[in-house]
Order: C-alpha cells, then structure tokens, then sequence
C-alpha cells in the first residue's frame, strides 16, 4: 500500500510486495477510542504506483539493471558456452524487471484497486464502523475516509521494527508519515474495544507479519474486535502461478491463499466472498458469526 503493495521484483528474490504503513506498538486491547475525522485526511493518498514502489524496492531494480548490464558486457567479451550463460543471464534479469515494473503499472495504476470500485461486491453496504490495519505503509485509511466520509474509522499502526526488518518497509515507513490520529498496536492487542467495528482492513499488510503466530494472532484479534456479523476484509498478494509469472521469486514473500484460509477458519470466520483484481490481487471477505 506496501506496497505494499507492497511490487518490484529484480533478479534474486526478494520483496513485491508494496509495503504497509504502522507505528509503535501498544501495550494490550484498548478500550472504544474516537474515530478518526475525515477533516483531518483532506485528500486520499492513492495506492502506490510504479514511482512509489520503485523508491521503496530500489535496491532491487538496482540489483537487477546491474545483473543485466553486466551480463550483456561478458557476453560481448566472452565466447562459446560462457558468453551464452551470460546472454542468459541479462534477458532473465531484463525479463523479470520487465514483467515485475509491467504487473505493478497494471495493478497500482491502471485496476480498479485504487478506485476501490470492486469493495461493494464484498461490501454492499460499505465498512460501516471500520478499522484499518497498516504494518509499514498506510495506503487505505484516506481512500476509504474519502470514498464514506460518514463511516468511523480507526487506523491502528502495527509497525514494529525488530519483527519487520524488510528494506522496503523501513524505506517507506522512513518517506511515508503515519495518518494523524494513527493508534498503536500490536498483532496480539488491537486498539478497539469488543464487538465495537463493523469491518477491520488489512489492505497488503497482514503479509508482513512473517511469523505465523503473529498472524493468528491478529486474525483472533480481529474476531475480537468486529460485532457479529462483521467482516475481515483481507487485500494481499497470493503465492500462485500468476504473481510467480510475473514477480519471480520474489512472489515467495507473499501468503498461499490456503495459508489465509487456515487463519481465517482457525479464528473461527468463515469465508464470505472472494474478489480477484487485476488477475494478481486477492481481495478476501471473511465474516464473523450473527450469532
């Protein structure tokens, strides 16, 4: 967002995702906090395009143009089998960072992901009493504070630097300031009061919690949190055949979607509806029971 999304891939593997915004960590569940006033969000920041995601992930679009610049000038010198690794090696390096700069123009910039026009098949009646949840860069909170001006919305920040070591995230954390009124938290202690939300967004930043247990953690969290019949509503890149395609390697930083299942049915939510965006993006509806 980041991204996250957290995004770039060059020729080793690395970080696609765009990165997810956050701050410090709290303390334990806070008790029903003020919503934050969409007077202080003037203008929504769009989700993060090519420019953006290239600034947070430079190192791997360095990585990469150096792998391919290298690999062209031992091919011009070098003979026979040598010279053909090396031709190998700059088109592998040049096709990834093609593919990878391609899949994040078409996601970030040009889907409907940005519009949020796909949330209303999730969604129909809009987040209602909302929180967002951010691990690094906070790309959702302005959108959604100006698309439903009237709802209440909470942004919790779970950024913790000794669990999110990733260089895109201390990048984008360092160029991107939280949202004011953005409120501590942890994946174990999320700033809202029980039963108090309709709706709790990870939009491309639940990924970014490495370890399972911080993930369960906070998909237990958000059961915590929402009334019943409220939603999860989940954004994240999957480790599938399309986002391999296109980001390489790096596509192994993103979750299985049977890894979001598992957390989602381990809570004790089920799966409600399930949106596909611009065949790379998995937005994912997980209810919590009316009963």
């Amino acid at each position: 967002m980041t991204r996250t999304p957290d995004a770039a891939t060059a020729t080793a593997a690395a970080d696609t995702a765009t990165a997810t915004a956050a701050a410090d960590t709290a303390t334990g569940p806070a008790a029903p906090l003020p919503s934050q006033s969409p007077s202080q969000v003037p203008s929504p920041r769009r989700l993060s395009g090519v420019a953006e995601v290239a600034r947070y992930n430079w190192p791997l679009y360095a990585a990469g143009s150096l792998t391919a610049a290298v690999g062209i000038a031992l091919s011009r010198r070098l003979t026979g089998t040598p010279a053909a690794v090396a031709r190998i090696g700059a088109l592998a390096a040049t096709g990834l960072l093609t593919s990878s700069t391609l899949a994040t123009w078409c996601v970030y910039d040009r889907s409907e992901l940005r519009s949020l026009d796909w949330l209303p098949d999730l969604l129909p009646d809009g987040p209602g009493d909302h929180l967002i949840v951010s691990t690094g860069l906070d790309e959702a909170s302005l959108p959604f504070a100006a698309r439903w001006p009237d709802g209440r919305q909470l942004t919790a920040d779970l950024y913790d630097p000794d669990r999110m070591t990733e260089g895109s995230i201390r990048r984008a954390r360092r160029k991107v300031a939280p949202v004011p009124g953005t409120l501590p938290g942890r994946p174990d202690a999320l700033p809202a009061g029980g039963a108090e939300l309709d709706t709790v967004v990870c939009l491309f930043s639940a990924h970014e919690l490495r370890r399972p247990v911080d993930r369960a953690a906070l998909f237990g969290e958000c059961v915590r949190v929402l009334r019943p019949g409220g939603t999860l509503l989940l954004v994240e890149h999957l480790r599938d055949t399309a986002n391999a395609a296109v980001y390489g390697p790096g596509a192994w930083h993103f979750r299985t979607r049977r890894t979001w299942l598992d957390h989602a049915v381990g809570a004790g939510l089920r799966p409600a509806g399930e949106r596909r965006i611009a065949g790379l993006v998995t937005a994912f509806a997980f209810r919590r029971s009316a009963g």
